[in-house]
Parts: C-alpha cells; structure tokens; sequence
C-alpha cells in the first residue's frame, strides 16, 4: 500500500467516526428528528463467573433462551438463538420492548438438542409468571450417569423508556460440575476400576427461577466414565503406581444441600469412603479467597478432581488428599 492510500484510508475511517458520533450526539438531543436512531435493547451476555474471571461466554455456550417477564412478573416471551453469532465475543442480542420494567431470565445450554435439563413449560404472553420458571435435570429413578451438557444461568431486571435504546449486560453462573475421582494405591499392587462403586448423592436436580435449588428429591450421579492406569516403571527404575479413576457430573451444588461422597469397595464389602463432598471441595479454598464466600467458591469452580491414596487393604489413608493439584493435610477430628 503507497503512502497516498494510507493517507486516504485514514480519512475515510475518521470521516466514518465523525458521522458516527454526530449519530449519537443526535440521538441524545431531544430537539432533533430521531426517527432514525435505534430502539429497544441490546443485550451482552458474559460468563466470567470463574476462578480465572474472564468472560468466556462466546467458547462455551451453544444455544441460548431469555425469558421476558413483565413488571408484575408475567410472562411475555422466549428469546432464541442457536446460531454461531454466540462464538462471537462482538455479538449482541437485540429486540424490541415497548416502555416499561422487565426481568429478563437466561439459560445458556437449555435449548441445545443435547441438553441434559428439561425447559419450563410456560403458556403464552401472560398466562404464566416468573416463579414457574424451573429447569429439572433429566434422569432415570433419580439416578444420573451422563456427562452433563453445560448450563449457565443468569438474570437482569431494566427499564426501558418511550424512545430509548437500551444497553443491558447479563452475567451468568455455570449450573453444572464434572468431578474426577482418582483412587491411587499406595503400595504398588494393580487395582481396577471395577473393584470400587463410586456415586455422589445430592437433592439438587431442580433449580428455580432465581437458580435456588429446590428440594426434589434425591438424586444418584453415577460414574459416566471410569478406567485405570499404571504410571511409572520398573524398567525406568521408578516405582509403578496403579490407580483407578472416575468422572462424575452434577448440577448446581449449593451450601444448602448435602451432597456426599460414597466409594464401596466390592472386595470388603463396605464403604471405605463416605464423606461430606462440600467440606472436601472447600479445601481448596485458601486464604488467597479468603473474603470469597463459600458458596461463590463452589460456583466458581466447576471442573474438580480428588485424589485418595489406599493402603495394603484398599483402605482409604485418611490423613490427606490431593484437591485440584492442591495436596491437603487433613485433620480428621475437625472433618
């Protein structure tokens, strides 16, 4: 590119943001002709609800509802969109409101063909209110034993005036967890998988309007995969560890409910893991987050791993744990 095309590339673009801002600059004068400035609202959805605190909406959710509740909480409409525009860090959601308060409900994931929660049933333009918004997770007599598809839960309320355009942000929370159990034999002997029974047990399959979690009974999440490795060699002069290992998924857990960790040991007969999973996760909360509420810890992170290390008999050696890569010394009195 000459430098006469720079020069005249550069005058375009500034000419473009000079109308651009006189737009604007015109749109927010009452005594001039808005005929043609926007209307309604545009809405940006973030998912930096993590332990990195980093928006990756635009990476991790595929399909997208927004529920339009009026002032009084009826409902009014079912925004969709299950288009590409959501890997788009740039896309914006926009519509049209007439004047007045809304709540505005987001579910990122529940609309997708492999979602592994049911949608609220919800009647048409005010025949339903806000506080029917529910979303259940799907499963067989209570039991669970899939990967979960991600669910992300948000939710904004707005006021829109006669000629206004409205810019809304909508934050979201991620409703689903997938746990990796590790089970490390400390000795050397080979263990399988199938050795073990793995389940976690929690009354959470069913999440509110307000992404409360309702007492609904119940529910078993079983492994959705499992398997065993042996790292390390004799022949590379290091000592073999067999382990076997096992991948869970949940929905939402909450300092509400008790969730627990149960792993039976077939050969025993008994249970030689049976703990409070809470009180375990919350391990890892250091005093680098100290001032970080339990609860917004849980929901920040939603990929775990726990390692126990067993002894000669397949029992659990209860003195510590590896959390996330974090080796905990545990006080078993105080657990």
């Amino acid at each position: 590119m000459n430098f006469k095309s720079v020069i005249s590339s550069a005058i375009i673009r500034g000419a473009a943001a000079l109308l651009m801002a006189a737009g604007a600059i015109s749109c927010n004068t009452i005594y001039d002709d808005q005929s043609d400035c926007p209307r309604g609202i545009s809405l940006r959805f973030v998912y930096d609800y993590n332990m990195e605190f980093a928006n990756s909406f635009h990476k991790q959710a595929h399909c997208l509802n927004v529920y339009v509740f009026d002032k009084d909480g009826h409902y009014l409409d079912n925004w969709v969109e299950t288009s590409d525009v959501l890997k788009d860090e740039n896309w914006r959601m926009q519509r049209k409101l007439d004047e007045g308060s809304y709540t505005l409900i987001a579910y990122a994931g529940l609309c997708c063909g492999e979602t592994s929660f049911t949608a609220p049933q919800l009647q048409t333009r005010a025949a339903s209110r806000r506080e029917e918004v529910s979303v259940s997770l799907k499963q067989t007599n209570n039991i669970s034993n899939a990967s979960l598809h991600p669910l992300f839960y948000g939710m904004a309320t707005l006021e829109v005036g006669k000629d206004d355009y409205v810019e809304e942000t909508i934050y979201l929370k991620k409703d689903t967890n997938n746990l990796r159990f590790v089970l490390q034999q400390m000795n050397g002997e080979q263990i399988k998988a199938d050795e073990f029974d793995v389940k976690i047990t929690d009354d959470n399959g069913l999440l509110a309007w307000d992404n409360e979690v309702q007492q609904n009974g119940v529910i078993t999440y079983m492994p959705w995969t499992k398997g065993e490795t042996v790292i390390g060699s004799q022949e590379d002069g290091v000592t073999p560890v067999s382990a076997a290992y096992y991948e869970l998924s949940t929905s939402r857990l909450t300092t509400i409910t008790a969730p627990r960790l149960v792993v039976f040991s077939r050969e025993r007969g008994e249970n030689i893991i049976n703990i409070p999973l809470n009180t375990y996760l919350l391990l890892l909360k250091s005093e680098l987050y100290s001032e970080m509420p339990a609860q917004e810890f849980l929901d920040r992170i939603s990929e775990w791993s726990l390692v126990f290390f067993l002894d000669s008999g397949n029992r659990w050696v209860n003195s510590h744990i590896v959390v996330n890569d974090w080796i905990v010394r545990l006080n078993t009195a105080e657990l």
